[in-house]
């Protein structure tokens, strides 16, 4: 039987409390039975993700594979949805899943991410062009952004009201407005919602591609901040942050295909959601600090 990391169980029940006790006490014999049921064999020792754990294995016909089984949160119910949509197209291939347990068995690739490169602009060059690979038509069925419009609005203009902060009135004026011209109505498009450097993986079959979907519809241009934010201490570093921020987002919009002023507006908007995030969760002041002049200069240029 497979042993579980014990900061990884540890952790889901810090956060989980007694249903991940229970879901990480049942683990170990949940990958058994996949194990037995998709004929596969472990060859290398469980490694930990954020909700749930990764196992390496060899399938039946000998081809390597990875299992993934997730704790059972909302946020993970469509992943393998989106893996399957996509088909391999620029994501890691499904061969198999069990959805009721939030497990699948995945085609394996390596371990170096797009957070290995070095090379910020070529990183963020590669995102934008798996970006376009990825917007194909989403299924009927799946999460729709525009759905959260007005959660959106609602919780914008609550948190600005409540909050302690040094945000613009044209900042905040410049958010509502994507909220209302784009975020209400958007592309029946496979949005990855969580699309960073983090999450796209070297491979074999293509050079790169995309793992942890959360398999949304929408526009392509609302995951714009996401590819930015694990560079951000480059960002923050730079001689020009104004201009630096502008230089990435301008690669990622070509790159994909995407007006730049589409980005940008998209990514002002999560900034602003960001900036009111941080504070609530009392969040480092830097990180406050980087929200707060990333929405307010992206504001400047709508």
């Amino acid at each position: 039987m497979v042993e579980i990391p014990a900061d990884f169980a540890r952790s889901v029940v810090e956060r989980e409390g007694e249903p991940g006790q229970a879901w990480v006490e049942s683990l170990p014999a949940l990958i058994d039975e996949f194990l037995g049921r998709w004929q596969c064999t472990a060859v290398e020792p469980i490694t930990r993700g954020g909700v749930g754990v990764i196992l390496p294995v060899k399938r039946h016909d000998g081809v390597p594979a990875v299992m993934k089984v997730s704790f059972t949160h909302p946020g993970n119910r469509y992943e393998a949805e989106a893996f399957a949509t996509w088909g391999g197209r620029g994501a890691v291939l499904l061969y198999e899943r069990d959805d009721a347990h939030f497990a699948m068995l995945l085609e394996q690739a390596e371990w170096e991410t797009l957070d290995d490169v070095g090379d910020v602009y070529q990183a963020t060059e590669i995102m934008g062009r798996l970006a376009r690979r990825l917007a194909i038509p989403a299924p009927a069925h799946l999460p729709r952004l525009a759905d959260r419009a007005d959660e959106w609005e609602q919780n914008l203009r609550a948190d600005s009201d409540a909050l302690d902060h040094p945000l613009s009135s044209h900042a905040l004026g410049a958010a509502l407005a994507t909220i209302r011209d784009l975020a209400r109505r958007q592309p029946e498009t496979m949005v990855h919602g969580d699309f960073h450097f983090g999450n796209v993986v070297r491979a074999h079959r293509e050079p790169w591609l995309a793992i942890d979907p959360k398999g949304l519809a929408g526009d392509l241009a609302a995951d714009s901040f996401r590819v930015l934010v694990r560079g951000h201490d480059s960002l923050r570093a730079a001689d020009n942050p104004e201009a630096e921020l502008l230089r990435r987002l301008a690669i990622f919009a070509d790159a994909a295909e995407i007006e730049r002023e589409r980005v940008i507006r998209w990514a002002q908007l999560d900034t602003m959601i960001g900036a009111y995030r941080a504070r609530k969760a009392n969040d480092a002041d830097w990180i406050v600090e980087f929200f707060d002049q990333a929405t307010e200069v992206l504001a400047t240029h709508l």
